[in-house]
């Protein structure tokens, strides 16, 4: 993706704008707590309040109109006005730099929150047009990454530039702060259009626009849930990154160099974590990966919180390096980035699929105000906790990593089907060297119908880890019914359905709970084969196939399976589970065809269609 146009030039855009927006901030802060407060007498807390308060109040102001202008206007150019406006912030902040006008750069500070507050919006709304839904994820994660690293990266070049003498610290600063825009705007060059599907005229309503914006996203639930839960990570991450300072102080004993040291713990894991979702996500929206991100996040977090003070006084970082607890520390803070990237990309990216190209930005852009809110409670949680209450820091990170513990909890109790399904797709790579072909075949939303040929007993937990979506798949009774694994079936959401001769009725209230199922937009998944193969070839579809039809006209997806007949799940010789596993990581091939019409699809023409996707899974498996 790094090297394709509809990617690249966006990707760099964005980490350069991220670098240079932290670059600048922390420049700043140096410059005013070392040269302006010694030189005017200044407040330092005063002035550091008024820094983070002047960056967070464009977000709660311009949100929503950047949201609206990403919905209304071609993406593209927007995205090069917004660096144009970079590029004058920083030729304006390079000459109050040069000529040490502090009250300037304060005000230039809020001119680079409004830009960023701007940018937010479309950052996000562009990906969906130019990546594929299988992509989406890789693209998120990929954008985490080169935002977190920037941020990494500007903050330490803040202070090797802020610690050269006199006029060369200000020439340098100057230089690389509108070099650095300048790059920005010349990458942004290279962005493809993205032009708006709903283009109109925008207005600026600070605070009416603001409400509307979040009201509109509390009306689709489901990207409210998301939006609360980004604005979670960032509640966090700000109370980390808040009081890492003091925990370097106070428990470390060291100077500034330990706090970027810790930090670029931090840094690497959030871009590490987001990479390993990709990675485990394999192309699709895994949500399971959420509340996992959210319990490592709480689980590193509290072995942190618990490390006791490293004894000494300003002990340097190369001194640290020795120590065992300060490596510990430091994997800790690299555990909770990890957490925090496989938590807040498929959120993300949940957002993105979840929102109508209309009003993506908008859904955007009422995360922004959320996030800044919730850095707002940040805040306020720690003046709380820290200075009314009188709690230790130690105690403070105990609070943190109870928070994320909760979280993680409550998400796997109001949603344990899509951690089951993460573990399934987990089990089934370790168990075989599986082959996906055509999971973009799979309607992104919406209800469909896939089918496929039974192999064995272990071919709907490979087509449910397969799916970029979550199955509903129908089975017998019987089998629902174990005393052993009834818990199971009812969390991965298993249709029983019995056999006529059985339960007269068992069939058409089977037949009712699908539709209900498609109805509600999900997908079903069925083997209309109605059982084992006994030979490994695909034998005659019932007539289930063409009753769902009747009831429902939905999209067909048809799917074959390679690989699993001779395995101890399948009927090849002997019953299947009555012989024992002889192999293990074998090749299986999982092949999707494209989606037909209900009008075109019946038992015999998707028979003769999984025949043909039977051969072409067994040539993949050859491959």
């Amino acid at each position: 993706m790094l090297t394709q146009r509809r990617f690249a030039p966006f990707f760099w855009t964005q980490a350069l704008g991220a670098f240079n927006d932290n670059l600048f901030k922390n420049v700043l802060l140096l410059l005013l707590t070392f040269v302006a407060v010694p030189r005017h007498g200044w407040d330092t807390g005063l002035l550091n309040n008024l820094a983070a308060g002047l960056f967070i109040l464009p977000f709660l102001l311009f949100s929503a109109w950047g949201g609206a202008l990403a919905d209304r206007l071609d993406k593209q150019r927007l995205i090069r006005r917004l660096k144009l406006l970079e590029l004058a912030t920083m030729c304006a902040a390079a000459a109050a730099v040069w000529f040490e006008q502090f009250a300037v750069l304060l005000g230039l500070l809020f001119m680079m929150g409004t830009q960023s507050a701007l940018f937010g919006p479309v950052k996000y709304a562009i990906l969906p047009q130019h990546l594929r839904p299988t992509e989406l994820v890789r693209g998120n994660a990929w954008v985490n990454l080169g935002t977190f690293v920037s941020i990494l990266l500007g903050t330490l070049l803040a202070g090797v530039l802020a610690s050269l003498n006199g006029v060369w610290s200000r020439a340098a600063i100057a230089l690389t702060l509108v070099g650095i825009a300048l790059a920005g705007y010349l990458v942004s060059l290279g962005v493809p259009k993205a032009p708006s599907s709903a283009p109109g005229r925008v207005t600026w309503r600070p605070l009416s626009g603001s409400i509307q914006v979040l009201r509109d996203s509390w009306r689709h639930p489901r990207v409210f849930r998301g939006l609360l839960g980004i604005s979670v990570f960032w509640f966090l991450g700000a109370c980390y990154l808040t009081q890492l300072p003091a925990w370097v102080r106070d428990v470390v004993h060291a100077d500034e160099t330990a706090v970027s040291a810790l930090l670029a713990a931090f840094a690497l894991g959030v871009g590490g974590g987001a990479l390993l979702c990709a990675r485990l996500s394999g192309g699709r929206l895994e949500v399971g990966l959420v509340p996992l991100g959210a319990l490592i996040i709480g689980t590193a977090g509290l072995d942190l919180a618990l490390q006791p003070a490293i004894a000494g006084e300003q002990l340097s970082l190369s001194a640290l390096w020795a120590i065992p607890a300060f490596w510990r520390m430091a994997l800790d803070l690299a555990l909770v980035g990890v957490g925090g990237g496989l938590y807040i990309v498929p959120l993300y990216t949940l957002v993105q699929l979840a929102s109508h190209d209309e009003h993506r930005a908008r859904m955007i852009a009422a995360n922004n105000l959320l996030n800044a809110l919730f850095m707002i409670l940040a805040a306020v949680f720690g003046i709380v906790v820290l200075t009314l209450f009188g709690a230790s820091l130690h105690v403070f990170f105990v609070w943190l990593a109870g928070i994320a513990l909760a979280t993680g909890v409550y998400i796997l109790m109001i949603n344990p089907r899509s951690v089951l399904r993460l573990a399934i797709f987990a089990l089934m790579h370790v168990l075989y060297r599986l082959r996906f072909t055509g999971r973009s075949h799979i309607p992104a939303e919406g209800p469909a119908l896939v089918v496929c040929n039974h192999v064995s007993f272990m071919d709907a937990l490979i087509l449910g880890g397969g799916c970029p979506r979550p199955l509903r798949f129908l089975m017998d009774r019987p089998i629902y019914e174990s005393p052993w694994l009834n818990w199971f079936f009812r969390i991965a959401g298993a249709i029983p359905v019995d056999s006529e001769r059985r339960d007269p009725g068992g069939v058409r209230r089977a037949l009712e709970q699908v539709s209900l199922v498609l109805r509600s937009g999900e997908v079903v998944m069925l083997f209309p084969e109605g059982r084992l193969t006994p030979d490994g070839e695909v034998h005659r579809f019932r007539r289930g196939v063409d009753m769902i039809l009747a009831r429902d006209a939905v999209p067909v997806v048809p799917a074959a399976l390679a690989g699993l007949w001779g395995s101890w799940t399948s009927n090849r010789g002997g019953p299947a589970l009555t012989k024992r596993p002889r192999r293990l990581r074998a090749k299986v091939a999982l092949v999707f065809g494209e989606p037909m019409r209900p009008e075109a699809a019946s038992s015999a023409s998707l028979e003769a269609k999984v025949r043909e996707l039977k051969t072409a899974a067994e040539r993949r498996i050859l491959d």
